[in-house]
């Protein structure tokens, strides 16, 4: 009897560690997913729910640029054809160039501000300029992800926006990635352009690892609130390029810290790495049969404070600006300092560290131009320059006590030097005489003193 019942107990708490696992599993699943894969073989060297389905968002722009420069390699158009604004590509939601309709864009600039600001209408004009329409696009966005064995990627529309039905997961995004490396080396500038300038607008990529990480050279970032913060990235050291996808970071900051954590794992030279068991190539990796992930309320839910965004990134490695308000305000307001627009904190961590610019902030208050913010910055927010400061000039001492009271109440922050030596002393108001109450407090007072010593 009691034998049957030890095995029943024994039972249940298998069923109840199984369940725990599944659950664990399940949850991992809805996290993130990793994968890194070295770019020339396709090896596999790291992978986390690498084949979970996953909604791409604006990560979608790669099959964007690799339809559009297979329509230039078949001679369909060239990177200097001319492109027109439509309604619908104007109508497209941020982020996106905010171009009038009518406005003729070229195929290569358009492709520089798809892979650098990411933006939507662009994505739009080059699908109407290759395919006619956005269902002609995707329809061939499809057959190219089918020739390449993505087997779990689906498009709808060509810049990523939420959709259901556009579904991709980490090892097919690899997989596109090694293609655009390996099919279009004559194009790879278009992978880790720092940023664009359009008149005094300049506009930085969104992928904050470049020019911070050694050896970065692309490649796109993507974030909708049901995906999480997405982030293919390339590194090349020593001739050996490695590919890292994450998907459903929390953040920006995240994203860009485990894309660098995974590359320097892969270039981290490990004398017993052959003892690991081989995890064989991306393209070999089984799918898995599941609905991607909706980390809508994660994202973008009520315990925020505010929705998450793409430029949250930059906003905090740049406090009181952001690619908003350096980039799209330029041209309506006066241009700001270099010392809001370079503002930059360097990546640090654990193991490694990143070097960046970084300039020291102005005291609150201080009249004192900083001086690492003379400097114009090309290339972050352009040529900004900091105005000529005013000369502190100082005012006579006024000659009453109101006259006195009402200059510190208009200046506080402009005083003579001798202000606080000055306000201790006896108030002697030649002007207004018995009537100052000041004066004739000081008198009173000085009458019971003399009074005092005379008793004593």
């Amino acid at each position: 009897m009691s034998l049957t019942r030890s095995r029943s107990l024994l039972a249940v708490a298998l069923v109840l560690i199984a369940g725990a696992m599944a659950g664990l599993a399940s949850g991992r699943a809805s996290a993130e997913a990793l994968l890194l894969v070295e770019a020339d073989s396709g090896k596999v060297l790291h992978a986390e729910n690498a084949t979970y389905p996953w909604y791409p968002a604006s990560v979608t722009k790669l099959m964007t640029s690799y339809t559009t420069l297979r329509a230039v390699r078949d001679g369909r158009i060239t990177l200097d054809s001319l492109f027109t604004v439509s309604a619908n590509a104007a109508a497209q939601s941020p982020t996106k160039m905010g171009f009038p309709i009518g406005t003729q864009v070229t195929a290569d600039n358009a492709i520089k501000m798809l892979m650098v600001k990411s933006a939507n209408d662009m994505a739009v004009l080059l699908a109407e300029g290759v395919s006619g329409s956005i269902e002609n696009f995707a329809a061939e966005m499809n057959r190219n992800a089918n020739a390449l064995g993505m087997t779990q990627t689906n498009y709808v529309n060509p810049n990523g926006l939420p959709a259901d039905e556009q579904i991709t997961s980490a090892r097919d995004l690899a997989i596109l990635t090694r293609a655009l490396i390996r099919e279009f080396p004559e194009y790879d500038y278009y992978w880790h352009l720092p940023g664009i300038k359009l008149g005094k607008r300049v506009v930085r990529n969104y992928n904050t690892l470049l020019g911070r990480y050694p050896g970065a050279d692309g490649m796109k970032t993507g974030f909708i609130c049901a995906a999480g913060f997405n982030l293919v990235a390339t590194a090349t050291r020593d001739g050996r390029r490695l590919i890292a996808v994450v998907l459903g970071a929390p953040s920006a900051a995240v994203r860009a810290e485990q894309a660098a954590r995974l590359l320097e794992q892969g270039f981290a030279s490990a004398p017993l790495s052959w003892l690991t068991p081989s995890l064989g190539l991306v393209n070999s990796l089984t799918p898995v049969d599941a609905s991607p992930p909706d980390l809508h309320e994660e994202m973008c839910g009520p315990h925020r404070k505010r929705p998450a965004s793409e430029e949250e990134e930059q906003e905090a490695n740049n406090p009181g600006d952001s690619t908003t308000r350096c980039s799209s305000r330029a041209s309506s307001r006066k241009p700001r300092t270099a010392a809001f627009c370079s503002r930059t904190r360097p990546w640090v961590n654990r193991s490694w560290s990143l070097p960046g610019p970084r300039a020291v902030p102005a005291r609150r208050g201080s009249r004192t131009p900083n001086p690492a913010s003379r400097t114009s910055v090309a290339g972050s927010c352009g040529q900004a320059s900091r105005r000529p400061s005013r000369p502190r000039t100082r005012r006579s001492q006024p000659q009453t006590c109101r006259g006195r009271a009402r200059a510190r109440r208009r200046s506080p922050q402009i005083r003579p030097r001798s202000w606080r030596r000055q306000r201790k002393r006896p108030c002697r108001c030649r002007a207004h005489g018995p009537a100052c109450p000041r004066s004739r407090q000081i008198s009173h007072r000085a009458s019971e003193r003399g009074a005092s010593d005379r008793a004593g």
